[in-house]
């Protein structure tokens, strides 16, 4: 099975910024069916960024998260990217590409993790203060 794969992870200091991509391998694993999530040692899975269909990809983002990560997608790569600014030690985590082989139409689904059938292997962030 042909997972997708992430990059750009790393450390950074509080304040600072990451960018991470994801690309997979295409339909029906589209960019628009794409998402990020994160889990940190003893936390739940969390829904960061996805698209979901309202019509057009519509992008939203866990509230954690609002106003400082940003979601975006290249449809000729087939690939996402999250560009994450102001990160806080909170933000400490894996952070996992995911692809849904179908559309969905609620920003609640496109943040559930039972949504997506393919998950890449994880990117760590480390955010120190």
């Amino acid at each position: 099975q042909v997972q997708p794969v992430e990059s750009g992870g790393g450390s950074v200091l509080a304040g600072g910024s990451l960018r991470l991509s994801c690309v997979e391998s295409g339909f029906p694993y589209t960019s628009d069916r794409m998402a990020w999530f994160r889990q940190a040692p003893g936390k739940e899975r969390e829904g960061v960024a996805a698209f979901f269909a309202f019509p057009g990809a519509h992008a939203v983002y866990g509230d954690s998260v609002k106003g400082r990560f940003t979601i975006s997608r290249d449809n000729a790569k087939n690939a996402v990217y999250l560009q994450m600014n102001n990160l806080k030690p909170e933000d400490t985590a894996k952070y996992y590409c995911a692809a849904r082989s179908h559309d969905v139409f609620s920003a609640v689904q496109a943040l559930a993790g039972d949504t997506y059938s393919h998950w890449g292997q994880g990117t760590q962030v480390t955010v120190s203060s």
